[in-house]
């Protein structure tokens, strides 16, 4: 037979390799994908709640190690029982119909009280495809490689939740990565790294040539410490920044918000963490949580970065592009240089770790265009988090019994 690879990229997401093989003899055919980049920083995890026909046909990027859940039926498919593929949701389900009917005769003459009940689920499976009710579709993936289809992009789905974690140490053992191990050093041995920048080795994201990055500790006045990562590759010129906080979480969440009213506004500094989603509400957008990393610029500097995933994006460019899709990317787009120009709009930066900062140009004074709101967290906001198994004091008390 014959194999065809392709490199492409999923809208809004990232490069994949997709793999087809057909055989002329006995018109066999198998399509699988594998993640073209690295294993991301976090894992990640979609929750779709699916209500109608549109839904089922909504495009997912499932890899090897990630699992999909159906928790209405009690239904999973665990990591590294498929090979990836780039299929929709109803595709999911059939492959996981067709999964199970495979050795139903073999079961049938055997044991047909087993056989009876797997029929029986094959029927409930194939009844979520008519959507006659809502059901909820789960896709758990550690490695952070896979992906279900915002067909509003890039506005914000209320249909589709997208979750961020950090890995569990299980969860890295079954990627092949292995674990952190914190050498311990006396106490006099600690530098004072402040007026130092550090430099270490490593490979171009691009075109993984040899590069350089340079970290660098920071004061940022009238607010807390961060540590700055910059990479600059001599060979392709790609250049990436990003930001660290190098304090603790905060005991409150911190929500931020900016009337722009003058174009000078755009020349202030901004600190965005990894926890922290921007939000537009005039031009209805949502920058969730965990996107474009974490930033050290400035709001005009935030909008370009935000303005480059926009256009970047193959929905505007070349077959994959719709006539409706281009012109609401491209209306965006405009509504966008408004506000760097000559629009009003309000900016509102929601940290729920409290590790973000918008200058204030007036400092120490008040600024009447900002207001900075400090709330009590969630129980949902302190579990992505990790904060509710957190503890911090007490716990050398426990008796050490069993040992």
């Amino acid at each position: 037979g014959v194999t065809r690879l392709l490199l492409t990229r999923i809208p809004f997401f990232k490069e994949i390799i997709v793999s087809s093989f057909s055989c002329p003899s006995c018109s066999w055919s198998n399509t699988e994908i594998q993640a073209a980049g690295r294993i991301q920083e976090q894992g990640v995890r979609y929750t779709l709640a699916v209500t109608s026909r549109q839904d089922m046909n909504r495009e997912v990027v499932k890899t090897d190690c990630a699992s999909a859940r159906i928790p209405e039926l009690d239904f999973e498919v665990p990591a590294f029982s498929q090979k990836g593929v780039l299929t929709t949701i109803e595709g999911i389900i059939d492959r996981a119909v067709a999964g199970l009917e495979q050795d139903q005769p073999t079961r049938r003459a055997t044991d047909k009280e087993v056989a009876r009940k797997i029929d029986e689920f094959i029927g409930k499976l194939k009844q979520l495809k008519e959507v006659s009710s809502p059901f909820t579709f789960i896709l758990d993936d550690p490695s952070g490689n896979s992906f279900v289809e915002n067909p509003r992009a890039p506005q914000r789905d209320a249909a589709l939740l997208v979750t961020h974690y950090r890995r569990s140490p299980q969860q890295c053992a079954l990627l092949g990565l292995q674990g952190e191990e914190v050498d311990a050093k006396p106490p006099d041995a600690a530098e004072d790294l402040r007026d130092e920048v550090l430099q270490f080795n490593t490979n171009c994201p691009e075109c993984n040539a040899p590069a350089s990055t340079n970290m660098k500790l920071v004061q940022i006045p009238h607010f807390k410490e961060v540590i700055i990562m910059a990479t600059n590759c001599d060979s392709c010129g790609h250049r990436t920044n990003e930001v660290k906080s190098g304090g603790a979480i905060e005991a409150q969440g911190t929500r931020i918000t900016l009337r722009i009213t003058d174009p000078s506004d755009m020349t202030r500094d901004i600190l965005k963490s990894e926890t922290c989603s921007v939000e537009i509400p005039e031009l209805e957008f949502e920058l969730g949580m965990g996107a474009l990393g974490g930033k050290f610029t400035t709001l005009e500097g935030l909008l370009k970065d935000i303005r480059d995933l926009v256009e970047k994006n193959p929905f505007t460019l070349g077959d994959s592009s719709t006539a409706s899709r281009t012109g609401k990317l491209q209306e965006f787009i405009g509504k966008l240089q408004d506000v760097k120009g000559k629009a009003q709009a309000h900016f509102i930066m929601d940290d729920p770790a409290g590790n973000s900062y918008l200058q204030n140009v007036y400092a120490p004074e008040e600024d009447p265009e900002l207001s900075v709101q400090r709330y009590e967290r969630t129980f949902e906001q302190n579990e992505e988090l990790g904060l509710n198994d957190m503890r911090t004091e007490g716990y050398e008390a426990e008796p050490a019994s069993g040992r």
